[in-house]
């Protein structure tokens, strides 16, 4: 009785080469990263040459001054209430522009572009240039910050619930349309419940951004923890400036989680 011979193992395919489109695109990316570096006379000699004068600053954010944090909670309460006020009010307004911004709930062609070029022009600005142009009409503080967070909040949940309604499902829209609903009864009872739980989840993203944001618009004159961070930096207070960047950490930290719980229960 013979053995029969094992079968010869196929050959492995070649591995095929880079294409020629793919290298001349990483040699474009090289070639225009190169050529920013160089418009801006980028270097890193600087960093290790100053090093020593930047140690000070460095020694004294090693030493929080953690005694410091009791006069920063009426700047964080401040910071808080911006950001649930804008949040609020900016979301149900964005809800608004969503249906308008999306053609399943808007039938007039010409509103649909008005919409969504009038929140393309919205995002196009960051919230820090908000709050300068409202620092400039209502002057420091916390108003100017709730107005740049409200405009720059519509833009967000416009944009992110107008792409969840135009993926609804169609059947309820169907039935809506079959019954005879007019535009509002079709966007209330066919699309809004279907959208609802993703809305409540883009509100709590929305509300987490604006705890970040808050700070940063704080700087530049929008009241909050922001705008102590910056009198305690031109005061020189390197290490009131240390405690509260952590307790910064620490806040937000423990908001991210609240947040991400309750997305977990709503979608």
């Amino acid at each position: 009785m013979t053995v029969a011979s094992a079968a010869p193992a196929p050959a492995r395919p070649r591995k095929p080469a880079p294409s020629r489109v793919l290298i001349g695109g990483l040699v474009a990316v090289a070639a225009i990263t190169a050529w920013a570096a160089w418009e801006i006379d980028f270097e890193l000699t600087s960093l290790f040459e100053n090093f020593s004068n930047g140690w000070v600053v460095v020694e004294q954010f090693l030493h929080p001054n953690w005694s410091y944090l009791g006069n920063a909670g009426t700047a964080w309460m401040e910071t808080i209430s911006i950001a649930i006020v804008a949040s609020f009010f900016g979301v149900a307004v964005g809800l608004v522009f969503a249906y308008m911004a999306s053609q399943v709930t808007n039938r007039s062609t010409k509103l649909y572009r008005v919409t969504k070029w009038f929140l393309s022009v919205l995002r196009s600005l960051p919230d820090i240039a908000y709050v300068l142009i409202f620092v400039a009409l209502v002057g420091v503080g916390s108003l100017a910050g709730i107005l740049a967070l409200f405009i720059f909040n519509i833009g967000i949940a416009a944009k992110l619930t107008a792409e969840t309604i135009d993926a609804v499902e169609p059947g309820p829209l169907e039935a809506a349309d079959a019954s005879g609903s007019g535009t509002f009864a079709r966007a209330r009872w066919a699309v809004q419940p279907q959208i609802l739980p993703n809305f409540l989840s883009y509100a709590l993203y929305i509300f987490e951004l604006n705890i970040r944001s808050s700070v940063v618009i704080g700087y530049a004159g929008g009241g909050g923890i922001g705008q102590l961070i910056q009198v305690q930096f031109a005061r020189f207070n390197y290490e009131n400036v240390s405690a509260i960047v952590i307790s910064m950490f620490v806040v937000v930290l423990i908001i991210d989680q609240v947040s991400q719980y309750l997305r977990r229960r709503l979608v």
